[in-house]
């Protein structure tokens, strides 16, 4: 870049900066806060207020909104790839042939990687949990208005940020991980499992606690109108994308981890070793 160049930039980003000051300037007087900021911040966790309509008849958290949003464009996202792109995939993949077959085979390969004895269930599971967790995530980028059952105006948030939903994902993992303990060493396996009783909370709250975190940060800088201009976009983006990213992998990461080590038969190699023995013994 050239120092032409260079000059441009900063003064746009010049610019930039003064259209927001004049924008506090003159729409100060039209800020109004329905809410302290310590009850946005408590609403944002415990989720008491803010509720909104479910069908014009039943007062709902707007995070169930937001899973049941998310859930019916990743089916109808899914029906669309299978009924159109699918048939049409070729052996020298496009860029979306090659995004999605980059998509599946990641997930595919961590549970490989994790679990190489007992691996097709748990590479679907990891597949749609990190799929669900990342676009749920993302969902809130959108921000999707819905009103109140007070007539406010609020953004929906991602699904996971309600703990009631971060914890049915986490109790569900457990599940799987349960199911393939049974599979593998049928009540060892569900002894093994047992071990970890405090797996699904640990993987609830770490995916909750990541979640709301990002979500407060953004919360708190668009309550303070001096900062509600240019720099919510880069925090709800930022903490947005590194949430979106990091807690896919960390969920699917656990769950085939402790799917992979439940799973494994224990009881062959112990009889490989006692044969082992007895060869040896009869040779000596």
């Amino acid at each position: 870049m050239n120092k032409e160049s260079k000059r441009k930039v900063l003064i746009l980003l010049a610019l930039v900066l003064v259209a927001a000051m004049v924008g506090v300037v003159l729409t100060k007087p039209f800020s109004v806060h329905h809410e302290t900021i310590s009850e946005t911040m408590r609403d944002a966790v415990l989720h008491e207020e803010n509720r909104v309509w479910l069908f014009g008849t039943w007062a709902v958290d707007p995070s169930l909104v937001s899973g049941y949003v998310v859930t019916a464009a990743l089916l109808v996202f899914a029906a669309l790839i299978r009924i159109f792109a699918i048939p049409r995939f070729k052996y020298v993949p496009g860029k979306f042939q090659s995004l999605i077959e980059l998509w599946v085979t990641t997930f595919d390969n961590l549970a490989k990687s994790n679990s190489p004895h007992r691996n097709k269930f748990l590479g679907a599971y990891i597949f749609g949990a990190g799929t669900y967790i990342f676009t749920g995530t993302m969902f809130e980028l959108f921000g999707i208005q819905a009103i109140t059952t007070d007539g406010y105006s609020i953004s929906l948030p991602a699904p996971l940020a309600d703990i009631n939903g971060a914890i049915c994902l986490g109790v569900l993992s457990y599940c799987i991980i349960l199911s393939g303990g049974i599979a593998g060493n049928k009540l060892r396996g569900v002894g093994k499992t047992l071990k970890e009783f405090s797996l699904p909370v640990s993987m609830s709250f770490r995916l909750f606690g990541a979640l709301v975190s990002g979500m407060l940060v953004t919360e708190l800088v668009y309550y303070f109108f001096t900062l509600s201009f240019v720099l919510p976009v880069i925090v709800g983006i930022l903490f947005t994308v590194l949430h979106a990213l990091i807690q896919a992998y960390v969920l699917t990461m656990l769950t085939s981890v402790y799917y992979g080590e439940v799973s494994e038969v224990v009881v062959k190699k112990k009889k490989e070793k006692k044969n082992k023995a007895d060869k040896e013994l009869k040779a000596a």
